[in-house]
């Protein structure tokens, strides 16, 4: 069942998925999965998204590099709400700055501006973030669900998108998601905040099958 779904990392090894959710790729296929499927986070697998051993081949490292320093929310507040941003756990994926530039400014400082566009237009646009790096508070409550159903999307040439409330157990590490409803996942191997991404796959890696 999809609400029992778990996933746990294999130290130096895979992500092994319990009772996985809907998996699908960026070409729209919806992939076959077992009872615990392993996914490929080494990044070299030929069998991507599956692992198929050569994380051993390779010496892949599942060890986190990252001190955890940027890993924290910074605050910009607006006359009628409020945006956090965690550049630690920000996949990059630019559908922020892609999708609402008056208030996600590429390469500006503020980079953010809450008052750039109207509260719907951000609420859309941070509910669209991928790995959870965006919040937002309005009337004093600050929202990081946004009530997705439980699945697993695979983006092009880019991380594991997790949804939906799929437990994270990461043994190594200890690290958790800031909310279970949204995270991403490496899975090209260069993260240096594993088991999350943080934008590394832009160096390069490529899955052309998915």
């Amino acid at each position: 069942m999809a609400d029992e779904a778990k996933i746990r990392t294999a130290p130096n090894g895979p992500l092994l998925v319990q009772d996985s959710p809907t998996l699908t790729n960026s070409k729209g296929a919806t992939l076959q999965t077992k009872e615990i499927t392993a996914l490929c986070r080494c990044g070299q697998s030929a069998n991507k998204p599956f692992c198929d051993g050569t994380h051993a081949k390779v010496g892949f490292s599942s060890v986190r590099q990252s001190d955890g320093s940027t890993d924290k929310f910074d605050t910009y507040e607006g006359k009628s709400i409020t945006i956090h941003d965690n550049r630690g756990i920000c996949a990059h994926a630019a559908l922020c700055t892609g999708g609402l530039s008056s208030v996600f400014k590429y390469g500006q400082e503020p980079w953010i501006d809450p008052d750039g566009a109207d509260v719907e237009a951000i609420q859309k646009q941070v509910a669209a973030c991928p790995s959870g790096a965006l919040t937002y508070t309005l009337d004093d409550q600050e929202h990081r669900d946004f009530g997705n159903d439980p699945a697993i999307y695979i983006a092009q040439n880019g991380p594991y998108v997790v949804k939906g409330g799929v437990e994270l157990e990461d043994a190594e590490t200890g690290q958790a998601p800031k909310t279970t409803d949204h995270y991403t996942l490496c899975r090209c191997g260069g993260s240096k905040n594993k088991p999350f991404c943080d934008g590394s796959h832009w160096q390069g890696f490529a899955d052309d099958s998915n």
